[in-house]
């Protein structure tokens, strides 16, 4: 089954040129390409795809926002930020609103297709030039003094499930979302908490009193 593809990126060439690239694998199928955020919102409205590639810097629009206002619309596309800015405030920004994945414009190429596999499999995905070490310290002092704070009130709900020994498919039933999505909410909330396996999340939902598993 072909990955469905958007692209959001206010140079056409730029467009052109990721059209062509994900047009040599067989498992992806770009099915729009727009250069501002209205239409690629009036495009998904219609047809969700799997996932949204955005660049961040959209010209006259800001891409986190778009980003954001796909992510509330179509909730399972996965959502993929393309970026020449590797700060952690970028990254931060992109995670609040919802994005899965961030590849450096640097690196696209190669890199936005191994991206593009990974978030539409309800991974989490870096690109390899970020040091995610320093993401997840960079989330921990961005104004939350608490951890609990890092995380909203729907990945809470995923997390209180899957540490209570919940599959991904029972959680998707118990919360209305599909699978994939359990899965990705899972791999944001590790990343925002530092945490890099099943254990640490249990051991911190005990410390805060989500479950007495």
């Amino acid at each position: 089954m072909q990955i469905t593809v958007l692209l959001v990126d206010d140079h056409s060439v730029v467009r052109d040129g990721l059209c062509a690239l994900l047009a040599t694998q067989s498992d992806m199928r770009v099915v729009g390409s727009f250069g501002d955020c209205p239409e690629a919102l009036a495009f998904a409205a219609e047809s969700p795809p799997d996932v949204a590639v955005l660049d961040v810097a959209l010209q006259g629009a800001d891409g986190i926002e778009c980003a954001k206002r796909i992510h509330e619309q179509c909730p399972d596309t996965d959502i993929l930020m393309l970026s020449m800015h590797a700060s952690a405030e970028y990254v931060y920004q992109a995670l609040r609103v919802g994005a899965t994945g961030y590849v450096l414009k640097e690196s696209a190429g190669a890199e936005l297709i191994k991206a593009i596999r990974a978030v539409s499999s309800g991974q989490l995905y870096m690109s390899e030039k970020i040091p995610v070490r320093e993401i997840s310290a960079y989330l921990g002092g961005r104004g939350w003094s608490h951890p609990m704070e890092r995380i909203t009130n729907r990945e809470r709900q995923v997390l209180r499930l899957i540490v209570e020994g919940r599959t991904s498919n029972e959680v998707a039933k118990l919360l209305g979302l599909s699978p994939k999505s359990v899965d990705t909410y899972r791999s944001r909330i590790m990343l925002k908490l530092g945490i890099n396996d099943l254990p640490g999340l249990v051991k911190f939902a005990i410390r805060h009193g989500m479950t007495t598993v």
